[in-house]
């Protein structure tokens, strides 16, 4: 009985409907992104809310952090349009939306192996017109 309620616990938490989720705001846009259950997710999570800078680097936007994370085992560098990294180099949060200086072919490659924590649902053509040097500001939702 016990296996069975903590399967369906673990099945609630990982559900949509319980998926932290947390807010960039920039200069005019917002961007929400959905918490991935990882421990990179945790502590941005907990160390919320926080202001930065963007910086921009081929098709990627990234923004420096207070947090300081070890990289995890599944690290990489070639993510998936939509998922959100940390660069554990910079301690920031990386956004590819397209090709890098190191992309090969038409893959998003950051510089190196970053931790996916979060992913969000959004148009190239919407962060593509984040400016550099905009402010974000990062909250909980």
């Amino acid at each position: 009985k016990k296996l069975c309620y903590n399967r369906i616990i673990s099945a609630i938490k990982k559900s949509k409907l319980f998926m932290k989720k947390i807010v960039l705001k920039f200069k005019d846009k917002n961007l929400v992104l959905n918490l991935r259950d990882t421990p990179t997710a945790d502590m941005i999570y907990e160390a919320l809310p926080f202001t930065s800078t963007v910086k921009k680097w081929g098709e990627e936007i990234y923004f420096e952090t207070p947090v300081d994370v070890e990289l995890e085992d599944n690290a990489r560098a070639v993510v998936k349009f939509g998922e959100i990294a940390f660069w554990n180099g910079g301690s920031a949060i990386a956004i590819g939306y397209g090709k890098t200086p190191v992309s090969k072919e038409n893959e998003i490659r950051l510089i190196s192996p970053c931790n996916i924590w979060a992913d969000s649902n959004f148009e190239k053509s919407y962060i593509e017109k984040i400016k550099e040097n905009e402010t974000v500001k990062i909250e909980k939702l």
